[in-house]
């Protein structure tokens, strides 16, 4: 069952929306406030959220923006739903980072219809990620370098896991401390400096010029394959 946030200030719209996805078969949670939605997401973990933009305490916008920098909810679809009609505020939703943009007033059965666009353009993550010679089989839990299989640890995987799913994308250490560890840690980042480190020493040909797993000044770590420099 697909888990819908809904955060919106209007009572009696709160009230209706809910029912009629509940009728639809989704699970709907959600308030009434933007105060604290961002924590609530996090406990939720949705699998789409409609969320208002004018809300009496905070903005959607801002809201929107928590969830796009959060790894864990980065890739949750949002749904605006807003009295805001202008062609500005559309784009402005848009480049934000939101899925779909709803004026109000609008048909209920066409905000479900839009939602159910969203989960029949969603895909499954590949099974295996593969870049710079490395393999790795999420279903099957195995890293293999040039066709060798590589021994890690439960945290190395999903250390590496998270990286070459997102080639190219910089992590910064909180943000691979919350994606690998979970929000409730007892370590410091220095623990992203040391779990890299043993990557490379696993998946580098040599650690000390890494073309797989790359350190960027001052920020965080990032899996880009690259060429050898010519020997």
């Amino acid at each position: 069952m697909k888990k819908i946030l809904l955060i919106e200030d209007d009572a009696d719209l709160f009230a209706l929306l809910k029912y009629n996805l509940e009728k639809e078969g989704f699970a709907a949670s959600g308030q009434q406030t933007g105060s604290g939605a961002l924590e609530l997401c996090r406990r939720v973990k949705p699998d789409l959220v409609l969320l208002d933009i004018m809300l009496p305490d905070s903005d959607g916008l801002d809201i929107c923006k928590g969830i796009r920098k959060d790894p864990d909810l980065s890739a949750t679809p949002i749904i605006f739903l807003t009295a805001r009609a202008s062609e500005t505020d559309r784009i402005v939703g848009l480049e934000l980072g939101a899925n779909d943009y709803v004026v109000k007033p609008f048909f209920v059965r066409e905000l479900i219809a839009r939602i159910k666009l969203q989960f029949r353009n969603q895909t499954a993550p590949a099974r295996v990620l593969e870049g710079g010679g490395l393999e790795l089989d999420r279903s099957m839990c195995q890293v293999r370098l040039h066709g060798e299989p590589v021994a890690l640890t439960a945290t190395e995987f999903r250390l590496l896991e998270y990286l070459m799913g997102r080639p190219g994308v910089v992590f910064s250490r909180e943000q691979l401390l919350n994606a690998v560890w979970g929000q409730d840690r007892a370590i410091t980042d220095r623990a992203v400096d040391v779990y890299v480190l043993r990557l490379r020493q696993k998946v580098e040909r040599d650690p000390a010029s890494p073309i797989l797993i790359h350190s960027v000044r001052g920020f965080g770590y990032t899996f880009e394959p690259r060429r050898a420099a010519a020997a």
